[in-house]
This record gives structure tokens, sequence and C-alpha cells, in this order.
């Protein structure tokens, strides 16, 4: 028997450096808490106009749009037009599974673990 590896045995592909750029990117776009609180709303009601992300924000309008402006860049949203406004909404549930795995992932790590309870 040779020492090259069977199929079941064989590492993992590896990651194309332009997966690791895309991602790389996608992450990117999400960081800010604006940006993710967006994404977040947008996964709740499946879509919002820009007075109504500005409404449950609590932040100024130019501020939302900017936000939304590299969303829509990073095509993790697109806006749809609605006689005067346009209406956002996410392009996939991709983007709000990342968001809602980042937010638990945070959750956990500002929880005490039990060895720390117990000190």
């Amino acid at each position: 028997m040779t020492a090259s590896a069977t199929p079941s045995t064989r590492p993992a592909a590896r990651t194309v450096p332009a997966d690791v750029q895309a991602a790389s990117e996608l992450l990117a776009a999400l960081a800010s808490p604006l940006r993710m609180s967006i994404v977040t709303l947008l996964d709740e009601h499946g879509s919002r106009c820009v007075h109504q992300l500005v409404e449950a924000l609590g932040v100024p309008q130019p501020l939302v749009s900017q936000h939304l402006r590299v969303l829509r860049g990073a095509g993790l949203v697109t806006g749809v037009r609605r006689h005067r406004e346009v209406d956002y909404r996410l392009v996939d549930g991709h983007v709000a599974h990342i968001v809602r795995d980042a937010l638990a992932h945070a959750s956990h790590a500002t929880e005490p673990t039990d060895t720390e309870s117990t000190a």
C-alpha cells in the first residue's frame, strides 16, 4: 500500500484565497454596531424603509442612509422603490445568520463561566 491518502482520509480542500477575500469583505461590511442592528431589523421585519429604521434605531437619517449604502455596496441588502420610499431587505438569510451567530457568541463571551462564578 502506498503512503498516498485514500479518498476517505484526504485532508479537506484548502480555502481559495478569493473566498477568503470575499469573506473578509463581508465581515468588514458588517463590522459596525449600526449595520448589525440594521441587518437584525431587516431579518426581524422582512423589509423596512429608511424612516422606519431611523425610528427604530434612534439615529439621524443621513447616518442610516450612509450605513445602508455600505450594506448595498457589499451586496448584502437591496432596495425596492415603493412610491416615494425605498424598502430595504436582505439579499439572503445567510447574512442574518452570521449576525445572529456573532451576537450569540458575544453574549456567551460576556457570561461568567462555571470556574469564574465559583471563584
